[in-house]
């Protein structure tokens, strides 16, 4: 079946006919470390903003780190294009009065949406996540201090796979319930490549009477390696079939490329065919593959 599935991605299956809606679109950065970064980051923006996105988001690094380059680039965006840009923030490493501060600050420029995470902690941390001794000590709390700050528009993460840390899918699904009863108004999965590991997901939060549009998560595919290592951390499962389709292609990025294009792509009509009204970019700062998978659906 894995070979099968290999041949069915390199030649091209996302050509064929499909009924899809035409989703609304929205995309995610990270900020820049360095001028050369920088320049790479506001390309991707500007390359991308034709599509018309109905938001696009800032995160951050592990742990908090580039904090204050995603306030200078979520600023930036508000005060310099036509996009609407979404804020991470999460309770890593910072007091409540510094979030409240940093959310003022934002709602202040004209930025109303903010994407509320837990966040990770630092890289080689002991012990792994410790809230803030002053600050937030879960995603919820974090959302409905926010909503003490002013009436932000409110993104959360879901999981497809569940969080490496919850002991149970519905264990997950009661936190999110969590998030949206503190305030949240969306969620935004993080990624995945078998389309039945959202709409389980989906089928679980509706069962649970859980309403709030809850978008997929998409990773056009930039760097296979990395993206197996990030894999790792984060719980989402890297198919066979997957894994071949990619293999002996180290050396060939223009290959690698076309077969990632083909693989979101072939996931996103998979997605819109079931009825996703709404897909979320991770674009690792990349314009040109997720450019070609929305021209695949458009």
């Amino acid at each position: 079946m894995a070979g099968t599935n290999k041949a069915r991605l390199l030649h091209g299956s996302h050509k064929e006919k499909m009924t899809v809606n035409v989703p609304a679109l929205s995309f995610e950065f990270f900020p820049p470390k360095t001028a050369e970064m920088e320049k790479k980051l506001w390309d991707a923006v500007l390359a991308l903003s034709p599509l018309s996105p109905h938001f696009v988001s800032v995160t951050y690094g592990a742990g908090g780190t580039t904090r204050s380059r995603t306030h200078a680039t979520v600023k930036r965006i508000a005060q310099e294009t036509s996009l609407k840009p979404a804020a991470h923030l999460t309770c890593v490493g910072a007091a409540r009065e510094e979030v409240a501060a940093v959310a003022r600050g934002y709602w202040e420029v004209g930025v109303r949406h903010v994407v509320a995470l837990r966040g990770d902690p630092p890289q080689g941390a002991a012990g792994g996540y410790a809230p803030h001794p002053g600050g937030y000590r879960y995603g919820c709390d974090l959302v409905a201090g926010l909503k003490r700050v002013a009436d932000f528009e409110i993104s959360v993460a879901a999981f497809p796979e569940k969080h490496p840390e919850s002991a149970s899918f519905e264990a997950d699904i009661e936190y999110l319930r969590k998030k949206i009863d503190a305030g949240a108004t969306r969620a935004i999965t993080q990624y995945f490549f078998e389309p039945e590991y959202y709409f389980r997901l989906l089928e679980r939060a509706r069962s649970a009477g859980i309403a709030i549009p809850i978008v997929p998560g998409i990773l056009p595919i930039a760097n296979f390696a990395q993206m197996k290592k990030f894999s790792a951390m984060c719980g989402a499962s890297i198919p066979l079939w997957l894994e071949e389709a990619f293999a002996g292609l180290d050396d060939n990025p223009e290959k690698q490329n076309e077969v990632a294009v083909r693989v979101a792509s072939e996931l996103c009509q998979k997605l819109l065919a079931g009825g996703a009204t709404h897909l979320h970019f991770y674009t690792l700062n990349r314009a040109d593959l997720t450019t070609a998978v929305c021209k695949n659906l458009r």
